[in-house]
């Protein structure tokens, strides 16, 4: 949901950079980032309904990183299979609608690039996304194979959910730091003093 958000502040500032001001008020910032937090919690909540009322038994080892509802669901004691379709369809629905509604805001604002005129002003543009974009690719690519198959049960289920919940957060920072001029600046005198 945030990357969402992100991808629409991205749209208007872009391709609406006049009106960009009157639209992402403090007010609607604020309504925005508390519809992030709410919408969250709420899913996590569902999610949390769909695995926690099941009855378990004696196995209380997860082969896992962490409690999450595909290897919560493995200790159920009764059939899963409606309570993994539930799950499939919530996390799929959220995160197809929020990767559709950023493709969507991305084809936007690739067509108002086009129209600059100027290569400076479209490698601008252009460069106020590629922090974003790549965010949402390493964020997306993993989450997408984690849970948008069918019973994750792979050896690869654990670094691929350490990757998308302790990596990728890790990263946001620095991916959006080295977009920096003066960070950068900062950061090449650092490696130079270091390395003489």
């Amino acid at each position: 949901l945030l990357y969402t958000l992100m991808a629409y502040d991205r749209f208007l500032a872009i391709c609406k950079p006049l009106h960009y001001g009157n639209i992402m008020t403090w007010k609607v910032c604020l309504i925005l980032c508390l519809g992030t937090v709410i919408g969250g919690s709420l899913n996590s909540t569902f999610q949390t309904f769909l695995t926690f009322h099941l009855p378990y038994g004696q196995r209380y080892y997860i082969d896992y990183v962490f409690c999450d509802i595909p290897a919560m669901l493995k200790l159920a004691c009764v059939n899963t299979k409606l309570n993994e379709l539930m799950s499939f369809i919530d996390i799929g629905l959220v995160a197809m609608t929020c990767f559709l509604l950023i493709l969507a805001s991305y084809v936007y604002i690739i067509l108002a690039i086009l129209k600059i005129s100027s290569s400076e002003g479209r490698h601008r543009a252009f460069s106020t996304c590629t922090a974003h974009l790549t965010v949402v690719g390493i964020y997306y690519l993993p989450v997408v194979y984690h849970y948008l198959r069918p019973s994750s049960q792979g050896s690869m289920d654990g670094v691929v959910s350490m990757f998308y919940t302790t990596v990728t957060p890790l990263l946001n920072p620095v991916i959006y730091t080295l977009r920096d001029k003066e960070m950068k600046t900062a950061l090449v005198k650092l490696w130079r003093g270091n390395s003489e």
